[in-house]
């Protein structure tokens, strides 16, 4: 067990090792420091600034999310909020969200699996919000002559996503209502299957539906709703910020093109802290609107910086004040 996670983890390096080669290979570095020389850094002071302003969005999102369970303080889910992201950044398979669970459920004196299952709608609401900024930026966003296809590509690409997205929706909100159903026809879906994987995928699906709850309270779903639009709104303003820093004048619109690359981005195996995959995505959507090499890459730098160093010193500092150990933690396991 232990060969194969270390195996995921090097192919990770190597994925990211990749990226940064093919990144690198035609910048010359004098040239790419004489760029960052010139940003105004006011800018990016404003832009981690929002980005803080977008996890204590998440807090607040997540508050209502646990509202079933119990009505938890700002004061637990902000830091858990950090923690999670810093360790999203600094350990391998996106265990942050485990960590992030974990952390929580332990200061609250709550079930794991429980405040876990917040989190999967949490990330649901997540994907709808990035869906939508997707459709309003390929109907839209003009590209410069040339890349029609690619827009095409986009366009299509876009709507069949939110598509399959819907549809995974549908199926949890099936699940959830009508399960014992729902589980009968996941069933009959899975018959052309080996009968082991339907062993196993029905009674997961049963025990991991249970444990997802929502309110049903008018507003608390509208909260719910307008903090996860509050939470992108301060995730595309960032890297809004940052283009403003560089001097470069493009419509909001291209700031929330490039914002969805990053997400589909992070979804690419890398290592921890997404490196390579990430300064890629971002490189080449600058690199669609003409952006010449050494300041696109220096964007990206610098807009993968503002969203790794920040919060990964802010989760290290809330770990100190709580004497709480990552690599226990990451393990399923109390620091004593």
């Amino acid at each position: 067990m232990r060969t194969k996670i270390d195996i995921k983890f090097w192919l990770g390096i190597a994925i990211s090792v990749c990226f940064m080669v093919f990144l690198f290979k035609d910048i010359e570095f004098s040239q790419l420091w004489s760029v960052l020389a010139k940003v105004d850094y006011r800018y990016v002071l404003l832009a981690v600034a929002c980005n803080f302003i977008s996890y204590f969005l998440r807090a607040v999102r997540w508050h209502y999310l646990l509202i079933p369970v119990k009505c938890v303080s700002l004061s637990s889910l902000y830091p858990a909020t950090i923690i999670g992201y810093m360790a999203n950044n600094m350990l391998p398979a996106r265990l942050g969200e485990f960590v992030r669970a974990y952390i929580l459920a332990q200061r609250e004196e709550l079930k794991t699996p429980a405040v876990f299952a917040s989190l999967v709608i949490d990330r649901l609401f997540d994907g709808f919000t990035v869906m939508l900024i997707l459709l309003i930026t390929i109907f839209t966003l003009k590209l410069p002559q040339g890349l029609s296809d690619a827009e095409t590509v986009l366009r299509t690409g876009g709507i069949v996503t939110f598509f399959l997205y819907a549809g995974v929706v549908a199926f949890l909100f099936l699940l959830k209502r009508q399960t014992l159903r729902t589980l009968a026809w996941t069933g009959v879906l899975l018959k052309p299957f080996p009968k082991s994987i339907s062993d196993r995928i029905i009674p997961l699906l049963g025990s991991f539906i249970d444990g997802i709850r929502i309110s049903s309270v008018g507003r608390h779903i509208v909260a719910m709703l307008l903090s996860s639009i509050a939470v992108w709104v301060f995730c595309v303003i960032p890297v809004d910020l940052v283009l403003q820093g560089f001097n470069i004048q493009l419509p909001i619109t291209a700031s929330m093109f490039i914002l969805v690359l990053l997400v589909f981005a992070v979804m690419v195996p890398a290592s921890p802290g997404y490196i390579g995959t990430y300064h890629s995505a971002c490189f080449m959507g600058l690199s669609a609107f003409g952006i010449d090499k050494s300041t696109a890459l220096s964007v990206a730098l610098v807009i993968h910086g503002i969203g790794f160093f920040p919060v990964t010193l802010a989760g290290f500092y809330y770990l100190w004040r709580n004497k709480l150990n990552l690599n226990l933690i990451a393990a399923g396991r109390e620091n004593e």
